[in-house]
């Protein structure tokens, strides 16, 4: 089994409870477990022999380097991972490897205990993903990234999940509420699009803050980056056709560069492959637009019928392809030459058009044919109609599937890229993903509710019914578990990759947070050629930390839809400290909630139920938005002390009806 398999095993298909494994780090061992000839390495000799291993002709340096002021490595902290890899005999940096990674608790080996065989099964147990033997840190894993239906997004370690049960990384609050987002090279930075703010979001991806706030024009909806991620470029969905255009950001300097006019109604946004040519469609002008991106001009208007809607990009074909929902065409527009190649029928109701991966099959989606027609690049012709999920709205691409959601379906049709072709039948496939259609939540983002996987055989799937994201892993009849939003609506997806990169010839990094402080072993995996190495880390106590988890904290216990005109008990829990102890005996604890946007608050008090729980009724009236805040003066918190939690209420009649 090839190591970037059991990678996927390991950090998408089993995701556990990641606990403390109580066992000591071995040195180096062979596939086999044979113990190693070179001589065994004290750990308490300096940091350069913890540092660096040579082994079966390789030479293998790890740092562990602080980001930003820290001289040193402080829980809580980023750092930088880095290995190093060179040929022993010449020197020369060894590219392509797929090296795995952990970190865990350094534990003293037992009296006559081997490191040799201990690390070795310390990462066995790592790859086959068992219970009780998941390392603090896997650096070989991804985050989940879901955008939420109020201002903020919420990010979640899919690592640390078990039974529905998720960790909750962090909240990140917006100005507005998102309506798109694109991430960029590396996955360093997020960019959010707001057209409540007029601005668009940057997010640090390294520490999940928010960078700064960019005037982007009126009304930003699509946010689109150029292949070399120079410029970000940003649809100015404005009805006033002298606002209606794309605004142009410096992603160096995070500054507006240049508002481009096109003509009113929403834009679709594509590059060329080379980043020279940026094409912009105008939906109301019935043009698409195309710019010069060296000098921000316009170079080109063409007519691609009365409403286009989207655009996409071949590289194979180096042709760009603009479909049009009234006319029911495909028109493709040469990227060299700018000029219309071919215009390809596909029948009116098209809308939503992406390409797969190697740009050789197109694929637009018939909202109102509840099918998906798909064009051969190659060719520019049709090759196919399948009958999809109905009214399919979103669309994303893995190595070897086509994912199509529907808004009036809770499934999610499938389409095996392998089965394309001239002469073949295509494979349409599909899986439930939630126990109702997208469209009943209403207030849908322009963002997918698709994300793709860190591997290429899965995707995780967003049904804004129930505020669950659901993981499906190829080759499965059904998801194989899904993980709630408590306390924001979820509505879209992204994943956030942060495993082992070769940033240049033979050196492998990642950033990632310091757990807790204390000594470490870092635990390295080669496939070629087969080794096992344990080093260790040193990481001191962040004082100020210390401080602010003695400082309690709310969690907000409920998951389940609020009618209405009907009581409601609203539990929460109250905790502090690294091991988050509940707090007891708290007396004065108070909940103030009022409606959304604006209502008089009402404030009653809440009674402990045992273990830090506390409980209080509160009277949710009307149907909507409420907020809910906590306070306790004999802790010294008041009611902005403390993070809030907002939660919506239903209609009494729409729930019954629902029942029934």
């Amino acid at each position: 089994m090839k190591l970037s398999s059991i990678f996927y095993v390991l950090c998408c298909a089993t995701p556990l409870l990641m606990t403390q494994l109580q066992v000591h780090a071995a040195e180096t061992t062979t596939e086999s477990g044979a113990a190693s000839d070179a001589p065994h390495h004290v750990r308490d000799t300096s940091t350069r022999e913890e540092h660096h291993l040579q082994r079966d002709g390789v030479d293998i340096d790890f740092e562990i380097v602080p980001l930003g002021n820290d001289a040193i490595p402080t829980e809580g902290k980023l750092v930088d991972i880095r290995f190093r890899l060179r040929d022993a005999t010449t020197g020369q940096p060894i590219s392509g490897q797929v090296p795995g990674a952990w970190l865990d608790v350094a534990q003293s080996v037992p009296e006559g205990g081997d490191y040799q065989s201990q690390c070795k099964a310390k990462i066995g147990y790592y790859l086959k993903g068992r219970m009780g033997a998941r390392p603090l840190i896997d650096f070989n894993s991804y985050y989940l990234m879901v955008l939420n239906q109020d201002a903020s997004l919420t990010v979640i370690d899919p690592s640390i999940s078990v039974g529905g049960i998720t960790s909750t990384l962090s909240r990140i609050a917006l100005k507005r509420a998102p309506m798109d987002w694109v991430v960029g090279t590396n996955d360093k930075r997020l960019y959010v699009s707001m057209p409540n703010a007029g601005e668009v979001a940057v997010i640090d991806t390294e520490n999940f803050k928010v960078l700064t706030n960019i005037a982007a024009g009126p009304e930003p909806v699509r946010v689109a980056l150029q292949p070399d991620q120079r410029y970000l470029w940003v649809g100015n969905d404005s009805r006033h056709q002298e606002l209606g255009g794309v605004t142009v950001i410096d992603t160096q300097s995070l500054e507006p560069l240049k508002t481009l006019i096109t003509g009113a109604g929403h834009h679709d946004i594509t590059f060329s492959d080379d980043s020279r040519h940026a094409f912009v469609s105008n939906r109301d002008a019935g043009t698409l637009t195309v710019f010069d991106v060296a000098t921000l001009t316009e170079v080109a208007k063409i007519n691609t019928g009365p409403h286009p809607l989207a655009v996409a990009f071949s590289p194979l074909s180096q042709a760009v392809y603009v479909s049009d929902g009234k006319e029911g065409t495909v028109t493709v527009v040469d990227a060299r030459s700018l000029q219309v190649r071919k215009v390809i029928q596909a029948g009116q109701g098209i809308g939503p058009l992406r390409f797969s991966q190697d740009g050789r099959f197109g694929i637009v989606l018939n909202t109102m044919e509840d099918n998906a027609t798909i064009i051969d690049a190659a060719t520019d012709e049709v090759l196919h109609s399948v009958e999809v999920a109905a009214e399919p709205y979103q669309l994303v691409f893995t190595r070897s599937y086509a994912y199509i959601r529907g808004l009036a379906s809770s499934r999610v049709s499938m389409i095996n890229l392998l089965s394309l072709g001239a002469g073949k039948t295509p494979t349409v496939q599909s899986f439930e993903a939630g126990p109702a259609a997208p469209k009943l939540a209403g207030n849908l983002p322009l963002a997918t509710s698709l994300a793709p996987a860190r591997e290429d055989a899965a995707v995780f799937v967003v049904n804004p019914v129930d505020n669950s994201t659901y993981f499906y892993t190829e080759g499965m009849n059904a998801p194989m578990f899904s993980y709630l939003n408590r306390g924001h609506a979820a509505r879209a997806a992204k994943v956030i990759d942060r495993s082992l990169r070769e940033l240049e010839p033979g050196v492998y990094s990642t950033k990632v947070k310091l757990p807790a402080a204390g000594k470490f072993d870092v635990a390295l995996m080669l496939n070629q050629p087969e080794l096992t190495h344990c080093f260790t880390a040193e990481v001191a106590t962040d004082t100020a930390l210390v401080q602010r988890l003695q400082k309690p904290q709310v969690e907000f216990l409920w998951d389940k839809p609020l009618v209405a005109g009907m009581p409601v008990k609203m539990r929460l829990r109250l905790t502090r400290g690294r091991e988050s102890q509940p707090v007891s005996g708290v007396e004065d604890l108070r909940i103030r909630y009022f409606q959304a946007p604006s209502s008089q608050p009402r404030e009653v008090e809440a009674l402990e139920i045992g273990d830090g729980i506390y409980e209080a009724q509160v009277a949710l009236e009307s149907a909507g938005a409420y907020y809910l805040h906590v306070a306790a003066a004999s802790l010294g918190l008041g009611f902005n002390d403390l993070p809030y939690t907002s939660l919506r209420t239903q209609p009494r009649v729409v729930a019954t009806e629902q029942v029934r």
